[in-house]
């Protein structure tokens, strides 16, 4: 097996499977993978470390199950290289053969090992990626324009003068929120094993070729890996909202927590070279992380009240010990003696301050640090914030901003004093740490389906008794209430309101407020969500309502005329299929944000995407420079889920490049050139547009209103048994049953179709739409000069190439529908068809050669698991009217779910 670096700008997660065990020596074998793996290039340190991983995988199989095992996998493996090389139905069957000729027990363990595999290539991928940004962090020139904050800013320099471009800088804001939608596959035991072998990598390439480090590094790389084999793939129970929240956490204390003002440092250095860390930045702390794991409780039961309570403690507990451990780190550094670095008198304040309230301490800490004064103070500051924790009232602070004022005090100090290196080096990391988490991490949202709230205003003036769940309501706004009391407004406040279809719906959660809380009502800003595509058409009319109310009027004025809105990716797409939920999305934010700079508004929207194309996902620094003009205006907010989370922000250097490339976008976007380009391109392509968006949406109903189209769906795809997944405590469905799609949540819609290699949510109805234009000229140029269909078509591709029509064909043919079979394979070969045409070449992402080779390479060996799928699930749809599910049948499905979604890496 083989993989392949892709390019860093738009680096693929869709890697590239190398060789997973040590070489076969039958000759045959070997030309069939060196035919497969000819001419393309692997990175020589990637190649070391696949087979190396492979090595110890195949040992730890040959160990844990004897040569068969290791043979029997190999088996596979070389046959569908073959079938996907050969491309001949002979080849295809016989690969598929094997996968039947297994006992399940066998096929278990054979999926197990593809799985392991997986998660390996992916770790030797993520390591090359690193080891690739930390060769060229040193090489500025050789990033892209767009690719970077400091390349940005200094093309808006360029575009508006360095005045207009500086604030601009200063009011950036990129605003990922973490949520605990169920697309994270794989258990967190296999997330924190992978994370070992991980550093245990980086030890390898540190030490001496042939040393004891080195053969250290390998013995327990092997043990690693033998636990990751050992350890159950599949969760036992559903986590808790409560779990979610923890898992969450990890990437908080392993990652972002110090990377984020690493990020800060990188752009400044960038921007100011030598005088970086010797005077005041110019960067704003300008990340804020949001999140709705233990807020979100639309659809989901089990997050009540209390967990909102808990969830909100558990971050501030987290950023309280972070910023305890980094306020004494760096405090013991500044061994500054008083006689060269002498306290302002500020900073001596403080300290008197502070002994007065704890003698005992301030006397120890005083024998610690004789005549550093800077040392000592930061080391009581430090003892403050643990109070803080603790709830010590003579020591806590009341507020994140009585940290950051005393910190400044300390950095004035040192400024003064002539030691501005420690005052803008390692105290600014701390205040652009208070100031990006404050005292509580994430700034929790709350949300909740508008129906929920009619209903329980319905019950409140009806005079009749509350029922359990209105009381819980409104138990809502009272823990929403104690999150601001002891953590400030930043802590939780937003309240977004799902399927807002009425600006009375906005109106309803100030009412119920009051309810709860009367007068003492918590100070909340609540967020409309547009999801269908009937409700964006209509947002700008709900938002202009909206805002004359008295509750939004007093909010607005507090916040310099701010207003957010979300729009919801998933579920438009599900409702008028991709193409015309794209073009929807589009003009709703066109029309929004020309009213909003009509109306004197700041406004922010807030972009419901999923990591799967089918949910708004791809390349979100692509997405950004395709919106319309002042729809982003500095600002960037968007949801981040399951395993997008960690594949992002999981690994500091990665989460850096990341961090940068958004920000970088965001900023770009609002620049002349920028606005003039998509605003001259939509106008002159609106005509396509219309034509696209009315054929799209005929094609789209004409399957998914088809009658008996949900069962179908449920049928040909494993939908019920990944309902039986335990990856998240959301149920899948809102009801018992699939009857319609509305019965069905967006997510498992697509990883429903991602599983069956069809992945229709991404692109079903581009081909009939661009068909329906006919001009290949025309749609050509617009390809070029369309930010949006450029985006559009480009996802679309990479959609297109996870497909496999021959595994496709298998899936379609568990249903007794031919004729939408037929549907969806005719808009399949039609959309592949167009795509080529504009994208140009032969095949799928011919104009992306690095990235096509890496998707050809890995597809093999998804596909033998698909195999296995397959058959399993043949076995359950053909039992399903005997004595019961098979249990072993379907643990073999499961295993090969979460195989499958390890191997494509975007699931829902």
């Amino acid at each position: 097996m083989r993989s392949e670096h892709a390019r860093d700008a738009g680096y693929s997660r869709t890697v590239t499977p190398a060789q997973s065990f040590p070489e076969p020596t039958d000759t045959s074998a070997i030309r069939i993978i060196g035919r497969f793996e000819a001419g393309r290039g692997i990175p020589e340190a990637m190649r070391a470390d696949v087979r190396m991983l492979g090595a110890l995988l195949g040992q730890v199989l040959r160990e844990s199950g004897g040569d068969d095992l290791f043979e029997d996998v190999e088996r596979l493996r070389l046959a569908t290289i073959q079938a996907y090389d050969e491309e001949t139905s002979d080849a295809f069957e016989r690969a598929a053969a094997i996968a039947e000729s297994f006992s399940v027990a066998r096929a278990d363990e054979v999926a197990r090992a593809f799985t392991c595999y997986f998660h390996l290539v992916n770790l030797a991928e993520e390591h090359q990626r690193v080891r690739v940004l930390r060769e060229r962090a040193g090489q500025p020139g050789r990033e892209d324009a767009a690719d970077t904050v400091a390349t940005a800013y200094a093309l808006l320099k360029t575009e508006v003068g360095d005045e207009e471009a500086r604030r601009r800088l200063e009011g950036l804001r990129f605003h990922p929120v973490f949520t605990a939608h169920p697309t994270e596959a794989r258990r967190r035991a296999v997330s924190s094993s992978i994370r070992r072998l991980s550093e245990l990598l980086t030890q390898h390439d540190a030490a001496s070729e042939g040393g004891a480090e080195e053969h250290r590094a390998r013995r327990r790389m092997l043990e690693e890996i033998d636990t990751l084999w050992r350890t159950a793939p599949l969760r036992s129970q559903k986590p808790s909202p409560t779990d979610e929240v923890r898992t969450v956490m990890g990437v908080f204390d392993e990652t972002l927590f110090t990377t984020v003002p690493h990020v800060y440092r990188r752009i400044d250095d960038a921007l100011r070279g030598d005088e970086s860390g010797a005077s005041a930045p110019v960067v704003p702390a300008f990340v804020r992380i949001g999140s709705w794991v233990g807020g979100d409780r639309d659809g989901n039961p089990f997050v009540t009240a209390s967990v909102t309570r808990e969830a909100s403690q558990i971050a501030s507990d987290h950023v309280l010990r972070g910023l305890e451990r980094a306020l004494e780190r760096i405090g013991r550094t500044l061994t500054l003696d008083a006689e060269d670095t002498p306290p302002s008198a500020a900073v001596d304040a403080l300290w008197d301050r502070f002994a007065a309230a704890d003698p005992g301490l301030a006397t120890e800490l005083d024998k610690r640090s004789p005549g550093e004064p800077h040392r000592r103070l930061l080391l009581a500051l430090a003892r403050r914030v643990a109070a803080t924790r603790s709830g010590e009232e003579s020591l806590r602070y009341a507020s994140p901003y009585d940290l950051l004022e005393d910190l400044r005090a300390v950095q004035s100090s040192l400024a003064d004093a002539g030691a501005h290196r420690h005052a803008f080096g390692g105290v600014q990391h701390l205040i652009w740490q208070v100031e990006t988490y404050g005292f509580h991490l994430t700034e929790l949202e709350v949300r909740q389906h508008s129906q929920v709230h009619a209903k329980a205003l319905s019950e409140l003036e009806s005079g009749e008794a509350p029922s359990a769940q209105t009381e819980e309501v409104l138990e809502v706004f009272r823990a929403i209430a104690d999150i601001q009391r002891d953590r400030g407004l930043r802590a939780a406040g937003r309240y977004v309101v799902s399927f807002t279809q009425a600006a009375s719906d906005l109106a309803a959660v100030h009412r119920l407020a009051r309810h709860a809380l009367g007068d003492a009502a918590p100070v909340l800003d609540v967020v409309p969500l547009f999801e269908t595509f009937a409700d964006l058409q209509a947002a700008p009319a709900i938002l202009a309502e909206a805002v004359t109310f008295p509750e939004f009027r007093a909010r607005m004025a507090a916040t310099g005329n701010r207003l957010e809105v979300m729009l919801g990716y998933s579920d438009s797409s599900k409702d008028v299929g991709p193409v015309a939920a794209n073009l929807a999305l589009y003009e709703a934010q066109e029309k929004i944000a020309l009213w909003a700079r009509e109306s004197g508004i700041e406004l922010t929207l807030f972009h419901g995407r999923g990591g799967a194309l089918g949910r708004g996902g791809g390349p979100a620094n692509s997405a950004i420079l395709a919106q319309p003009p002042h729809s982003v205006d500095g600002r960037f907010k968007l949801t981040e889920q399951g395993e997008v989370i960690f594949a992002r922000y999981g690994e500091p250097a990665i989460a850096m490049r990341h961090i940068d490339q958004v920000a970088a976008a965001t900023l770009l976007a609002s620049s002349p050139t920028v606005e003039q380009r998509t605003s001259a391109a939509a106008a002159r392509f609106a005509d396509i547009a219309s034509v696209m968006d009315a054929a799209s949406r005929e094609r789209f109903f004409s399957l998914v209103k088809a009658d008996g189209f949900a069962p179908w769906f449920a049928t040909v795809t494993p939908l019920e048994e990944i309902g039986l997944l335990a990856l998240g405590s959301r149920p899948a469905r809102r009801g018992l049953s699939v009857e319609s799609l509305e019965d069905l949540r967006a997510i498992p819609w697509v990883f429903a179709w991602t599983q069956a290699r069809i992945n229709l949510a991404g692109w079903f109805g581009l081909g009939t739409a661009l068909d329906a234009v006919g001009d290949e000229t025309l749609l050509s140029e617009a390809y070029r000069e369309w930010p949006l269909l450029r985006t559009l078509i480009d996802n679309v591709a990479m959609s297109l190439a996870k497909t496999d029509e021959r595994i496709a064909r298998q899936y379609l043919a568990l249903g007794d529908r031919d004729d939408l079979a037929q549907l969806v394979l005719d808009e399949l070969e039609l959309t592949r068809e167009w795509v080529i045409r504009l994208t140009g070449g032969e095949r799928l992402l011919e104009n992306k050669p690095i990235l096509q080779r890496a998707v050809q390479l890995r597809t093999p060996y998804v596909d033998a698991l698909s195999l296995l799928q397959l058959r399993a699930l043949r076995a359950l749809r053909a039992d399903a009217t005997g004595s019961g599910a098979d249990a072993e049948q379907q643990r073999l499905l499961l295993l090969s779910v979460s195989g499958v979604a390890a191997g494509l890496q975007n699931t829902g």
